[in-house]
């Protein structure tokens, strides 16, 4: 048995994840999220914002005291889409290596796509082919295998990033939806064709946009994890969610108890990126993971 901790900063959230890795099984020991925003305004601006960095060095005090504590054998910590885009990442790695006491690893798209895959399918129970999709915050990455990866793919499309670019009323207008419909559509199309995803017959989706828009579905009176772990969404309630979360304003989706507080004002487009791909691959439903790249990680290092 190894323990090990990972570390994954995208462009909406820092994670961690420290866990026990035994063979091909892993126990957690703590699984932490912080909204920092850290991709802010980076699809306009190109670079990180001092504001952004600060709430990511903040919640990394707080991580790197966590992995002192837990005795860890070994470390890593990914960077992926907001951290590729910016034009100052070198002072960002600067920061997080004086914090942590070891380097970011900013990986490539097409990596971020295959550590996604290994921690959503390892154990999974349905049929092959997978398409393997993680909405992030800047990105998206889509991957097609059955025990590995056969293709993968990143996509700049993501729900801070969509939001920023189209959705900026509250709640959005029917023209700024249908300006990031016809953007995210172009987007998923390309991606699917790259990856050869139409031939999948079980869909996989990642991250909080997936399992926020799964809790609201089941309807659960608070997020529950277990629950939403692999529970399977038909792509209509995954169509009237979204109808519904684009139709709230951010207070109003605020409300709901499945709701984090840091994802209200992304989860519509998050929403409408989930709903389009389930459209285009012509899926009838979607299995929701809360294993990801944090366990793709995790098993990384053991």
């Amino acid at each position: 048995m190894k323990r090990v901790a990972a570390i994954d900063c995208g462009t909406n959230s820092v994670r961690l994840l420290i866990a026990d890795v035994d063979g091909g099984q892993l126990s957690d020991v703590t699984r932490q999220m912080r909204i920092v925003r850290l991709g802010e305004g980076v699809d306009r601006t190109g670079r990180l914002s001092p504001a952004a960095v600060e709430r990511t060095r903040i919640a990394l005090v707080d991580y790197a005291a966590e992995i002192a504590a837990a005795d860890v054998a070994a470390a890593r910590m990914v960077a992926t889409s907001a951290s590729r885009d910016a034009a100052n990442a070198a002072d960002f790695e600067q920061m997080v290596t004086s914090v942590l006491g070891f380097a970011p690893e900013v990986i490539t798209g097409d990596e971020e796509a295959r550590l996604s895959f290994t921690g959503a399918v390892r154990g999974l129970d349905a049929e092959p082919p997978f398409l393997v999709f993680d909405i992030g915050g800047g990105s998206t990455e889509f991957v097609v295998g059955s025990t590995g990866v056969d293709a993968a793919i990143s996509v700049d499309i993501g729900c801070v990033r969509m939001t920023e670019r189209h959705l900026h009323g509250d709640p959005p207008t029917a023209a700024q939806i249908a300006a990031a419909e016809a953007d995210i559509t172009a987007v998923v199309d390309r991606a699917l064709a790259a990856v050869d995803g139409t031939r999948a017959r079980t869909l996989v989706g990642l991250a909080g946009s997936v399992t926020t828009v799964t809790g609201l579905a089941l309807h659960l009176p608070t997020y529950d994890p277990e629950r939403i772990h692999r529970a399977r969404i038909a792509a209509a309630d995954v169509a009237k969610v979204t109808a519904d979360l684009l139709a709230a304003t951010a207070e109003q989706r605020l409300a709901s108890p499945v709701m984090h507080p840091g994802r209200a004002d992304v989860i519509g487009a998050g929403a409408l990126i989930l709903r389009i791909i389930l459209e285009r691959s012509a899926a009838d439903s979607v299995i929701a993971s809360e294993s990801d790249i944090l366990d793709g990680i995790a098993f990384s290092l053991a």
